[in-house]
C-alpha cells in the first residue's frame, strides 16, 4: 500500500507539475509576457514543484528530515548523476559564464545549508533547527539569485533561442492550471505518507528515504531534460538545469519549507551535506582544470561513481 501511494504520489506530482506549467505558460503567453521571462519563471519553477511540493508537505506534517533529505538528496542527484550521465552520453561544455558565477553560487547555497544547519556546532544548542528566520534568508538570497537571472538574460535576450510556448484557449489554459495545482497538492501528501510508511516497514529512517528514495523520484524531470537534451545534441543544457535546479532546491524548497514551519533536524548528518559541498567543488574543479570547460566522459563517470560510492555508505550505514 505504501509503494502505491509513493508510486501513485510521484504520478500525481509529476502530471501535475507539467499541467500547472504547460496551463501558465499558454496563459502568460496569451497577456503577452516575454518568453524570456516565461522560461525564467513559470518553466523554471515547474521542474523544482515536484520538490517543493515534497518539502512542503513534509515540513507541515512533522517530517523534517523527509523535507531537507528531499533538497540534499536531489542536489546531490543533480550534480553527480545528471551531470555525469549526460556527460557519458556527451561531453559537456561549461560556459565561462556559468564557470564563474553559477558553479561558485552554487557551491555557496550548500555552504549556508551547512551553516544553518550547524546550530549545535555553531551555537551550542541542543538541536539544529532550520528556522524561520533561515528560511527568510534563502529567499532573500532567491530573490538575489532570480535578480541576477534575470539581468542575464535580458542581456542576452537576442543571442537566445527562444522556445516556443504552446497556446490553448484561456479556459483550458485555467483548467490545466487548477488541475495542476490540485495534482501537486495531493501527490505530494501521498508521496509523503508513502515514503514515510516505506521507512517505518523498512526499519531506516525518513532522512535515508528523503536522500534517496524520495530525492531520485523528485529529480525525474530534471534527468528527463538532460537526458533528451543529450540526445538531441544539446548535453550544455543538463549544466545550467542542473545548477538551476539546485539553487532553487536550497533557496526557494528550504526557504518555504523553513518559513512555514520551522525544521528541527535530527538524522540529516554533516557528512550529507559535505558531500553536497564536495560535489559542487569536484564539478567546479573538473571544468576549471581539465579539458578546457569541458566535462568529459572520464569526468562524468567519476561523477556518477561518487554517487554510487555515497549511496553504497549510506546503505552500509543503515
Amino acid at each position: 500500500m505504501n509503494l502505491l501511494l509513493l508510486l501513485g504520489g510521484l504520478v500525481f506530482i509529476l502530471v501535475g507539475a507539467s499541467g500547472l506549467t504547460d496551463g501558465a505558460a499558454s496563459l502568460a503567453a496569451r497577456l503577452r509576457i516575454p518568453p524570456i521571462v516565461i522560461g525564467l519563471t513559470i518553466v523554471a519553477f515547474g521542474t523544482s514543484a515536484p520538490e517543493l511540493t515534497v518539502s512542503v508537505s513534509s515540513a507541515l506534517k512533522g517530517s523534517a528530515d523527509l523535507a531537507v533529505g528531499n533538497v540534499v538528496g536531489s542536489n546531490l542527484f543533480n550534480t553527480l548523476v545528471i551531470v555525469g550521465c549526460t556527460a557519458l552520453f556527451a561531453p559537456i561544455v561549461i560556459s565561462r559564464n556559468t564557470l564563474r558565477k553559477e558553479i561558485p553560487l552554487s557551491i555557496l547555497s550548500a555552504i549556508a545549508l551547512l551553516i544553518i544547519a550547524n546550530d549545535m556546532i555553531l551555537n551550542g544548542d541542543t538541536e539544529n533547527i532550520i528556522s524561520r528566520t533561515d528560511g527568510l534568508l534563502l529567499l532573500c538570497f532567491f530573490a538575489i539569485f532570480m535578480a541576477y537571472t534575470f539581468a542575464m538574460a535580458t542581456g542576452n535576450i537576442e543571442s537566445e533561442q527562444e522556445e516556443e510556448i504552446k497556446t490553448m484557449p484561456m479556459w483550458r489554459a485555467g483548467v490545466y492550471m487548477i488541475a495542476g495545482m490540485a495534482g501537486l497538492v495531493f501527490g505530494g501528501q501521498w508521496f509523503v505518507d508513502g515514503a514515510s510508511g516505506i521507512a517505518r516497514a523498512l526499519g531506516v529512517s525518513e532522512s535515508v528515504i528523503g536522500l534517496t528514495l524520495v530525492a531520485g523520484g523528485t529529480s525525474l524531470p530534471e534527468l528527463a531534460t538532460s537526458v533528451v537534451a543529450a540526445i538531441k545534441k544539446n548535453p550544455e543544457i543538463a549544466i545550467g538545469n542542473a545548477i538551476g535546479s539546485n539553487l532553487f532546491n536550497i533557496f526557494l524548497v528550504l526557504g518555504c519549507s523553513a518559513t512555514i514551519t520551522p525544521l528541527h533536524i535530527q538524522g540529516i548528518t554533516n557528512f550529507d551535506m559535505l558531500s553536497l559541498v564536495g560535489a559542487s567543488v569536484l564539478l567546479w574543479v573538473f571544468g576549471v582544470f581539465f579539458a578546457k570547460r569541458t566535462i568529459t566522459r572520464v569526468e562524468g563517470a567519476i561523477l556518477v561513481a561518487g554517487y554510487v560510492a555515497y549511496i553504497t555508505y549510506l546503505i552500509w550505514q543503515v
